[in-house]
């Protein structure tokens, strides 16, 4: 029970870790996953020995009772599988193929150069069998990734994990860009993301606010003169939380902070647009902030 408890840890820390971290990539850093997957890797290693150990183990409980029923005593079980210094293993010897010291002179060739005589000892048959099975692997590469095409060369796999990568890199960015707040809210230009914002200003905003924004109900959101602000903070703040008091709903619950974010820059991007039939100015005057160009000399 003990140790399927460790089994059952380690088994929760190796798959249950990383799907965690992929899921919500605001409560662990690229770092510390690059940290986790580094010790799922030790780990996975250490459980590898441990198995590879314990396989040991049993073959060598299973040749001693192997051994046993064949009718032998428990002296020559232990010489047979600790022999000394001077006595040859003949379980070693038969596993890689060789033949034991005291048959080295039946071994020898005829052949004699200098006092040297040549041993006609075999090639080990695992050897061969690994040689054998390198030659029908390099056939299946060859046929595989040359022939049928089935396999993809370097170029190939290169392009296929590089758009793996983009396609990552969207999914983290589009996680990154919902913990955007008040305080996080970049003002942007992006055509994609005016477009978004327009399609959630349409929705929500333009019933009190006017399709072009000219201000309704609400105020104008094209000119100069901001009820709560006119900076992006500002404006993101406002729809976040809104103004209950003159009838400014807040969309916290209904919109993301992606989205509110996108309709923030939709809105900025509409000033000075001076649309027809335009509401008079509410608010106060806030003028946008240009750096003037170097003086030439």
């Amino acid at each position: 029970m003990k140790y399927f408890r460790i089994f059952l840890l380690l088994t929760l820390t190796t798959f249950g870790v990383p799907a965690f971290a992929q899921d919500d990539h605001s409560l662990l850093t690229p770092e510390t996953e690059n940290f986790i997957g580094y010790g799922i890797v030790v780990v996975a290693l250490l459980l590898f020995i441990v198995v590879m150990l314990v396989l040991l183990r049993t073959f060598k409980v299973l040749t001693k009772i192997i051994m046993k029923y064949e009718g032998q005593s428990d002296e020559q079980i232990e010489a047979e599988l600790k022999p000394g210094k001077q006595k040859e293993s003949k379980l070693w010897l038969k596993l890689l193929s060789l033949k034991p010291m005291s048959e080295e002179s039946n071994l020898l060739l005829e052949d004699e150069y200098d006092g040297i005589r040549e041993l006609d000892n075999p090639t080990p048959a695992w050897f061969m069998y690994l040689f054998y099975g390198t030659i029908l692997f390099a056939v299946g590469y060859l046929l595989n990734y040359h022939v049928f095409g089935t396999g993809q060369l370097q170029y190939a796999e290169y392009k296929t994990e590089m758009a793996q990568a983009d396609a990552a890199k969207k999914v983290y960015l589009s996680h990154q860009a919902s913990q955007v707040d008040e305080n996080t809210v970049k003002l942007v230009t992006d055509p994609t993301v005016l477009a978004s914002g327009k399609t959630v200003f349409m929705t929500t905003c333009s019933p009190c606010h006017g399709a072009q924004g000219q201000g309704v109900v609400g105020p104008n959101l094209t000119d100069d003169y901001w009820l709560h602000g006119g900076k992006i903070n500002d404006i993101f703040k406002t729809i976040k939380y809104g103004v209950l008091a003159k009838g400014m709903p807040t969309w916290e619950k209904q919109l993301s902070p992606k989205q509110i974010s996108d309709v923030a820059n939709y809105i900025k991007s509409l000033h000075g647009t001076n649309p027809p039939g335009a509401k008079e100015p509410q608010g106060t005057k806030e003028t946008e902030s240009v750096t003037a160009p170097a003086p030439k000399g």
